[in-house]
């Protein structure tokens, strides 16, 4: 329902001041600084549009954990009549400038964190043609205002002050006793104080009285998704309200939990514990700053997904189960409505396993030689991922079925299906697979739709590249070892130690000693794995130059550095040679054979498709 001329503002904080309209839990904290809340005031006070507010009657399907609005007196444990989804830090800005009892909690242009009192000057507000921003000001906690050098410019402590100042205290303006105390005392300091006030009257006290609040008031019948949609829309100036920020809010409205456990269930708290311990584990999956909640890896959305798809595939198996034969069966999915309707007993019941399915997921990246977050090839992978690993759960630990999972997770990977919209691949990967590995069906889309061309192997240039970061992988994992720490391959343990990253194999400054221009000097066909140290005894040299610094540095034969250029899938004559065509030619066809056995299938060579022995 929508009231265009709705409550008085009077009405509407009434209701703030004793809980009946509260917040839901997931709105950020209010946060105006005190130009804009005198801007505000300024604005009430001319009787000028305010904007729109919307509140969500409780009760219905949409139930939230609510929170005072700030600075308000509510006691906890009162059930509010009304959600405020938009308009919070104007009602609370006004709340606490005109109803409260105590200074308004602010920041200054500074984003200095400010108490302040707000008046409004008689004298201005009633002067035509005078500013009405100027009638507002705003003064410390203690109520004295001060120039440079600290001072006293205007003393407010006491009734006396105030009316002698001409400065009306704004929070009594909905207190009519208070109000009268405060006129008689102002009046009585002359004669024409008393048209003063009756023009003050008119114009400010009776007009913010008399304001009425737009409001759109939706039913307590409106969906859960309804209202992140509505709210998203009517937020557009604040910070997007996420899944996980509503299933929070949601979780921690649930009645049931909360009188079996004697407390509320805080989700944001379980995936802090959760994504700590799967980070500290595994360093693929990223951090979580605990200030600020910003995350990097695998995120909160991921989690909540997997999760998502385990239960929606679960009740898909449930209802063939009860209906064999019968069709219209539900979907697996993990969409944005799935996850808002996501019942608390079934997070807690899958969360666990989900959480070891992901603790696997970060065993076999490891094993992949994905070690680290920035050289995670797709993020979104994960997803899928994990939840397959919950619903295989024991199959597992047969080595048949973790070679499929790596040659599916590859084909991904290098095919770079996973860099688009993901949520449908999400859904035909989970049913696909688990009903390839677990019960011998066909191949998985993935797999048969994922294809590598020569020619890529040429654009493949950064890190933005997911199949860039796979083909490093796929060298690490292929047994490359440092040219310089030569007496073990590249492993999790010396990736750190060693500063092990992508590195030219023919450097830069070759290419412009040789006035060479050539788009290729960038290709990960001329990158290896190499620790920071070999990279500095490659400095600007030439091959043939840094390869005998590296032997007389290391004190081996050439013939031993040659076997240690050779785990890079590098032909060392041809680095030897200095001859950049040759050995690009040759290590492209090194690593389209490299690609070609993690996908299990051939790859479109320039001319032709060759099959894999």
């Amino acid at each position: 329902m929508v009231a265009l001329d709705g409550p008085s503002l009077g009405k509407m904080l009434d209701d703030v001041a004793v809980g009946k309209i509260q917040l839901p839990d997931f709105q950020r904290q209010w946060k105006w600084d005190d130009d804009r809340i005198r801007a505000l005031l300024a604005t009430v006070t001319l009787d000028y549009p305010l904007g729109v507010a919307m509140t969500l009657d409780t009760g219905g399907e949409a139930q939230f954990k609510a929170r005072p609005l700030h600075g308000t007196p509510v006691t906890a444990g009162t059930v509010p009549e009304q959600l405020l989804l938009d308009g919070q830090q104007r009602l609370t800005s006004l709340f606490q400038a005109l109803r409260s009892d105590r200074p308004v909690e602010t920041s200054d242009a500074r984003n200095k964190p400010v108490k302040r009192w707000y008046y409004i000057d008689i004298s201005l507000a009633v002067l035509e043609g005078a500013e009405r921003d100027e009638a507002i000001r705003s003064v410390p906690d203690d109520r004295i205002a001060r120039g440079v050098f600290g001072r006293t410019v205007m003393d407010l402590t006491t009734r006396e002050a105030e009316c002698a100042h001409g400065f009306f205290p704004l929070n009594l303006i909905f207190d009519a006793e208070a109000t009268g105390k405060w006129q008689r005392t102002y009046v009585s300091g002359g004669e024409d104080r008393w048209d003063a006030w009756s023009l003050f009257q008119a114009k400010v006290i009776d007009v913010v009285k008399g304001f009425k609040v737009p409001l759109i008031r939706l039913p307590k019948e409106t969906r859960k998704d309804a209202v992140c949609s509505v709210f998203e829309r009517v937020n557009t100036g604040g910070v997007v309200l996420n899944v996980f920020e509503l299933l929070t809010a949601t979780y921690a409205g649930d009645v049931e939990y909360t009188r079996e456990h004697g407390k509320d269930f805080s989700l944001s708290q379980e995936w802090l514990e959760t994504k700590s311990a799967l980070s500290n584990a595994y360093p693929v999956f990223g951090s979580i700053d605990k200030e600020s909640r910003q995350e990097t890896g695998l995120t909160s959305l991921d989690f909540l997904q997997s999760i998502a798809l385990v239960q929606t595939w679960q009740r898909k198996q449930q209802f063939f189960a009860a209906s064999p034969g019968a069709g219209n069966p539900p979907a697996v999915s993990c969409k944005r409505r799935d996850l808002l309707h996501l019942p608390l007993t079934d997070f807690t019941t899958l969360a666990p396993e989900v959480t070891r399915a992901f603790a696997w997921t970060g065993r076999f990246l490891a094993s992949q030689y994905v070690f680290r977050e920035r050289d995670l090839p797709y993020g979104s992978q994960l997803v899928p991922l994990a939840a397959i690993a919950t619903l295989l759960g024991d199959v597992l630990k047969e080595h048949s079925v973790k070679e499929g999972l790596a040659r599916w997770y590859w084909c991904g990977v290098l095919g770079e299906l996973y860099g688009g919209v993901t949520d449908t691949r999400f859904v035909r990967d989970v049913e696909q697979v688990v009903a390839w590995l677990a019960d011998g069906g066909p191949e998985p889309d993935t797999i048969t739709e994922a294809s590598f061309q020569e020619q890529r192997l040429h654009r493949l240039t950064s890190r933005n590249s997911a199949a860039y970061k796979g083909v490093n992988a796929l060298l690490m994992k292929d047994g490359a070892v440092d040219w310089l720490y030569r007496d073990e391959a590249v492993s999790a343990q010396n990736l750190t130690g060693w500063s092990i990253d992508i590195r030219q194999v023919f450097p830069k400054a070759w290419f412009t000693r040789h006035s060479a221009d050539d788009a290729r000097m960038a290709s990960i066909v001329n990158k290896a794995p190499l620790s920071y140290q070999a990279s500095q005894t490659i400095g600007a040299n030439s091959p043939s130059v840094y390869l005998a610094v590296l032997e007389k540095a290391s004190g081996i034969s050439s013939d031993w550095l040659d076997d240690v250029v050779g785990t890079h899938h590098i032909d060392p004559g041809t680095l030897r040679a200095d001859d950049f065509g040759a050995f690009y030619a040759d290590r492209t066809q090194r690593l389209l054979g490299l690609v070609e056995r993690a996908m299990s299938k051939a790859a479109v060579r320039d001319g032709a498709a060759i099959d894999v022995a």
